[in-house]
């Protein structure tokens, strides 16, 4: 998807969005790196107002949710909904710019860390959100454990001031346990029918 799709990005649309290392190489090499991006993203969205560099202003206030995320080694997955006329773009370049920054000066790396720009696909249906959920929470070979994504606020095992789970809680059962179950329930035939919003990693 190319910069100039982007005004093709409307208000209310879901979006699960999508982005990798520069050659697969990794992004993520340590805690901090994690840590780093996760508030980064916070700062950015307005939900963090303390530590942001004199040029990186936050967005305005709800311009966007992050539903939920999973950052891996080498990728990243967010599920955003986008609720104004601002297009998404406009929040991930500069998470990944901002990132980018750190990482290089970090690692005294030179050169892109991300492989071009992000890629995302537009969310066709209520069920498709719901089982997208499920597969970004499940990116990791044991996901319960990973403390990278936003799997711990949906069962009830922490908070998440990056993410608003609240609908997607409402259309799995309405509680935590309702989600895990849902989570459980979650079955390679199911995969399959979100084939068409999923990247290769």
């Amino acid at each position: 998807m190319h910069y100039r799709d982007y005004k093709n990005f409307h208000p209310n649309g879901f979006f699960h969005v999508y982005n990798r290392g520069h050659n697969k190489d990794l992004v993520f090499k340590d805690e901090e790196d994690y840590l780093f991006f996760i508030k980064r993203a916070k700062q950015i969205l307005g939900l963090q107002k303390t530590g942001m560099s004199r040029w990186m202003n936050s967005l305005p206030e709800g311009s966007f949710s992050v539903l939920s995320y999973c950052l891996m080694p080498n990728h990243f997955h967010f599920l955003i909904l986008q609720k104004t006329n601002l297009p998404i773009s406009r929040f991930i370049s500069k998470l990944c710019t901002s990132y980018s920054i750190y990482f290089n000066k970090k690692y005294e790396n030179v050169g892109s860390v991300f492989q071009g720009r992000f890629k995302a696909k537009l969310v066709d249906s209520d069920l498709y959100l719901t089982y997208l959920s499920v597969y970004i929470h499940k990116n990791p070979k044991q996901p319960f454990k990973w403390p990278y994504s936003s799997m711990a606020g949906y069962i009830g095992m922490g908070r998440d001031s990056l993410v608003d789970k609240d609908l997607i809680i409402k259309m799995t059962g309405g509680t935590a346990k309702g989600y895990r179950e849902f989570l459980d329930g979650y079955t390679n035939k199911d995969e399959l029918q979100i084939s068409h919003l999923t990247f290769d990693d």
